[in-house]
């Protein structure tokens, strides 16, 4: 996670920081129905790499946005939740599902 000194002042640029990529949103959009495994994640994100898939899962997970559960099984299954620093963001995910189906409403 990062320190204080390490974030914007700003705290609408802080939360760009964290959450602020096209990839990230998406990821949080869909953790936020359910656990997701990480190849569910990829075939449901069109076009997202494997490589940036990966790196976003660890950016927010240091973040603390999201929680990593490795089950001890064979072969081993991870799923990727939100934590609830990252539930804490529904309200504003929400939010911008509501403008953005509002938005293309009004270009009809």
């Amino acid at each position: 996670m990062k320190t204080k000194d390490e974030l914007p002042e700003c705290p609408v640029a802080t939360t760009v920081s964290l959450i602020g990529s096209k990839w990230k949103l998406l990821i949080m959009r869909n953790l936020l129905v359910r656990p997701w495994r990480f190849n569910e994640l990829k075939k449901s994100l069109e076009g997202i790499s494997q490589k940036v898939l990966t790196d976003s899962l660890r950016s927010m997970e240091e973040d603390g946005i999201i929680t990593r559960t490795v089950y001890p099984e064979v072969p081993p299954r991870v799923e990727y939740t939100l934590s609830e620093l990252g539930e804490s963001m529904r309200p504003i995910i929400n939010s911008m599902e509501s403008w953005g189906k509002n938005y293309k409403k009004s270009i009809e």
